[in-house]
């Protein structure tokens, strides 16, 4: 099941100012000089690992657009390409849970407004905020035959946890979601 805490239990807890250490959780678009993709920062005694930002204004095909930025950060946190089997297990999940909540913000939240991907020494944390005023939760009962709506089973059952979090005062939702680094 689902849970509304912000982070994992023991985990570092609520990091100042959202994920991405400025207000609003995003840096803003201006401050990329990538049209939008902030370069990724390493936080303090985590090497190799670091946050990266997307913000989605005005770009269409925004799952591959998704997908391929989370990749191309996955690459330069070492995590591809993979040595063993685990390794790419391990990207390929995080890529698909990509997928599954951009697409579930296009489907019931009239689209994604930005992403943030963080990575640490143990857990990936992805975060898409969209304005959407719906709770995300995994359908029940669950019809593993039938067409649609298996996102956020899918993200429930490759993630060490997952959640919402709403900002008083602020129109919208992060839906996040945190999968184990490989070993």
């Amino acid at each position: 099941m689902s849970t509304t805490r912000p982070y994992s239990p023991g985990d570092r807890g609520p990091e100042p100012g959202g994920a991405s250490g400025v207000p609003g959780g995003v840096a803003p678009a201006g401050d990329a000089p990538d049209g939008g993709m902030a370069a990724p920062t390493a936080p303090p005694g985590s090497p190799g690992g670091g946050t990266r930002r997307l913000d989605f204004d005005g770009q269409s095909g925004v799952v591959p657009l998704a997908r391929d930025f989370a990749r191309q950060a996955l690459y330069e946190w070492g995590w591809l390409p993979a040595a063993t089997a685990d390794r790419r297990a391990a990207a390929e999940d995080v890529l698909l849970v990509v997928s599954e909540l951009v697409t579930n913000a296009c489907l019931h939240a009239e689209g994604p407004d930005h992403m943030a991907i963080t990575c640490d020494k143990k857990v990936i944390r992805l975060e898409v905020t969209d304005r959407g005023t719906g709770q995300p939760a995994p359908r029940t009962p669950h019809r593993a035959g039938r067409p649609g709506g298996h996102g956020m089973f899918i993200v429930q059952r490759l993630c060490l946890d997952w959640g919402v979090v709403r900002a008083p005062d602020v129109a919208g939702k992060t839906v996040w979601a945190e999968l184990g680094t490989p070993a």
